[in-house]
């Protein structure tokens, strides 16, 4: 019996095929689906905007819904690195009638990657000697002012907010910007959420705010009646990681006489990349039930 002939292109065609089954590589796209419309997020705005520096940002808004709180405002939770977890938290928010009446507002970049390393890098790290800046770092208080007199002044523009009750999310190098900002601003956020923080950078430099703002709160300078750090790790962050956010809450617990709250929670069984696509729900609680009056 004649064996039937395949060209090599159709073998290699066939094995393509048969792998991307097996591998979970993705499927080539037909033609006709590139013309088909993407998927937007219901109750979301989004405007562009420039820091002082020209360098440009996407603001991503997730709208409230329903009546202005009791308080006379919504209150705001400012995610970093909002490409990557801006839909998450948007989706989990929506889909809990109880958080519904917050603003979400995502600082996110340009263009379609997750994280912009290169943005990233230096907006969330302090200065260093330029034999150690590359990447570029020493962006770290540009950020805080373009949040605290562009963003913010812009969001309140557009809805009547909670000054009271204004809170931030970080991961990672953002993890470590967030409690730079509760560090060195206490008055610009009342609660703020650290997602596998990276104490260690720069020989854990944020020791040196640290201790002044221990303290300011003791001595009463700083008020800290309403002021919040949640420290939230993977089970499978390195033990430096883990061990890091323990020290740092063992060492912010007395504050709790003056009112501070400070917590460490250990998510099972997530690594580094998978904490911030697991706490979603366990963040806006913390944030968005505290009350004040």
């Amino acid at each position: 019996m004649q064996q039937p002939f395949y060209s090599s292109r159709f073998l290699a065609s066939l094995l393509m095929f048969f792998s991307g089954a097996l591998f979970g590589w993705p499927a080539m796209a037909s033609p006709a689906l590139e013309n088909e419309p993407a998927v937007t997020l219901t109750g979301t705005l989004e405007w562009q905007m420039q820091n002082e520096q020209s360098q440009p940002y996407r603001i991503l808004i997730s709208k409230p819904e329903g009546d202005v709180p009791y308080t006379g405002g919504y209150p705001v939770l400012y995610v970093l690195d909002a490409n990557a977890y801006f839909p998450s938290f948007h989706a989990a928010k929506r889909a809990q009638k109880q958080y519904r009446h917050a603003i979400i507002v995502g600082i996110a970049y340009p263009g379609d990657e997750p994280l912009n390393f290169l943005r990233r890098a230096y907006d969330f790290s302090p200065p260093v000697p330029d034999d150690r800046n590359t990447p570029p770092q020493g962006g770290q208080d540009e950020l805080l002012d373009f949040l605290q007199h562009q963003v913010m002044p812009a969001v309140a523009e557009r809805f009547p907010v909670d000054t009271g009750q204004q809170s931030l999310f970080g991961h990672s190098f953002g993890g470590m910007f967030s409690i730079y900002a509760l560090f060195t601003r206490p008055a610009l956020f009342d609660h703020i959420v650290a997602a596998s923080p990276s104490l260690w950078w720069y020989d854990r430099y944020l020791l040196t705010p640290e201790r002044p703002f221990i303290e300011d709160v003791a001595q009463g300078k700083i008020d800290a009646t309403h002021l919040s750090l949640a420290l939230i790790v993977g089970e499978r962050d390195s033990p430096q990681e883990i061990q890091d956010a323990q020290a740092l809450q063992q060492r912010l617990q007395p504050l709790s006489v003056w009112g501070m709250r400070s917590s460490v929670h250990i998510e099972p069984g997530e690594d580094h990349m998978a904490v911030p696509f697991k706490i979603e729900s366990r963040v806006l609680q913390e944030v968005l039930t505290t009350r004040r009056r």
